[in-house]
């Protein structure tokens, strides 16, 4: 349970921090200010900041986040009229800290309720100094001034020259994509790197090894390196089709043709069959070849991203235009059930599982749906037609409904995924 625990965490985080860093690293050289990147969510452990971001490490290994300046996510309610907070005055006068929490105290703060802020454009702050409502005060505030927030994190603010919204439509593309395009080269890296712990990559040629042990093809003369091209007269110039023409023939005597050193010889023999999931397949004890290669290894990363991407476009076209059921999708409950299956299999299960999840989350969140990148892109798209963005009270409110069917889906999809994992 532990170790199931620990990859869990590593395979989640790994995911989160590779899919947020492609937000991070094009909203940064997109002169977007990236006030927050958040790994995992919840109460904060600690925080860090660096180079005009704030890094946090929150309580549950459940997502992340790149909060924006200026952005949907971006809340800046700390500063309404009427809130005490305390300010930090640098020796030029210039408000260079604002405290608005009780959990981290200023030195030297200065006490003041605000009467009206503007953090974005004139840069300022209007209020009564130590409580004296008989003269209100104004200060200038430093462009890369912080704010300390109710949790107490330490955040810049965000003036309007380096928001989110400020940025062109082509920028804003590129910084809702990158996550995506993180996700797609992130299995692409993994397949590679699986090639290699393998020590090779599985072919789809009709070239075959046979099984050491319990092998129907070795006791009829099939030898390591023998290409079965045909099947009671049916041609098998590809694994798959060699597999198919198997399976479809259990306990059943076969004619093969092997060719073997550009001379062809023909064998019979009788099918040896396995059960799966109730149903009943041929087997004679052979596997696929492996090529050796690096040029293979490095290709495959292409080729096993491109063919994984190809099926989970199936399978949600399946559940879009088919019979939708929750079994068709899993949360964070689900994910950790088949970590715990994945971990038996050792590191190649792990590498397999976390390719597939990366390619899983980079589909998904492509899908047009408010507060995911999909959504995003949608209202890009929109702003590029129309000359003009979307009025923020509209996207922020399509991001709210977007989040509330996110929510709705999670606890369903959790509450199934517990049903079937844990209670039947």
């Amino acid at each position: 349970m532990i170790s199931t625990i620990i990859a869990f965490i590593i395979i989640f985080g790994i995911l989160v921090i590779v899919h947020e860093f492609g937000h991070f690293i094009v909203a940064k050289k997109s002169g977007i200010m990236v006030r927050e990147f958040s790994v995992g969510m919840g109460p904060k452990i600690f925080y860090h900041r660096y180079n005009g971001t704030t890094y946090t490490l929150r309580l549950l290994p459940l997502g992340g986040y790149v909060r924006m300046a200026g952005s949907a996510d971006d809340d800046n309610e700390e500063m309404r009229p009427g809130r005490a907070v305390n300010l930090k005055l640098g020796t030029n006068g210039l408000v260079q800290s604002i405290n608005t929490s009780n959990k981290h105290m200023l030195f030297k703060g200065l006490p003041i309720e605000v009467v009206k802020s503007d953090l974005e454009h004139q840069l300022t702050i209007t209020g009564y100094v130590n409580g004296d409502e008989n003269h209100l005060k104004t200060f200038n505030v430093d462009h890369d001034a912080t704010i300390v927030e109710q949790d107490g994190t330490e955040v810049q603010i965000a003036p309007a020259d380096v928001q989110y919204e400020t940025a062109s439509v082509s920028k804003k593309l590129m910084t809702n994509f990158a996550g995506v395009f993180n996700n797609v080269l992130l299995a692409v890296i993994v397949y590679m790197l699986l090639s290699f712990v393998q020590g090779g990559v599985l072919t789809n040629s009709n070239q075959v090894n046979v099984l050491p042990h319990n092998s129907v093809a070795r006791d009829a003369g099939i030898q390591n390196g023998d290409r079965i091209i045909s099947i009671d007269h049916h041609k098998t110039p590809n694994w798959i089709g060699l597999q198919k023409q198997i399976a479809t023939r259990p306990h059943q005597k076969i004619n093969l043709m092997i060719k073997r050193d550009h001379h062809v010889k023909t064998l019979s023999f009788t099918t040896k069959s396995r059960v799966i999931s109730h149903k009943r397949y041929g087997m004679i004890g052979i596997e696929q070849t492996l090529d050796h290669s690096v040029s293979a290894k490095l290709i495959s990363g292409f080729t096993q991203t491109w063919s994984m991407t190809e099926q989970l476009f199936h399978a949600l076209g399946h559940m879009i235009f088919g019979h939708f059921s929750l079994n068709d999708l899993g949360g964070p409950v689900a994910i950790f059930a088949t970590t715990s299956q994945a971990a038996k299999l050792g590191i190649t299960g792990l590498l397999q599982f976390l390719a597939f999840l990366s390619i899983n989350l980079a589909i998904m969140n492509l899908l047009p749906i408010p507060a995911l990148d999909g959504g995003k892109i949608i209202l890009n798209l929109i702003q590029a037609i129309r000359r003009r963005p979307v009025s923020e009270n509209v996207e922020a409110t399509i991001t709210l409904i977007g989040f509330a069917l996110i929510l709705v889906l999670m606890v369903l999809v959790t509450w199934n995924d517990i049903e079937r994992y844990f209670i039947h």
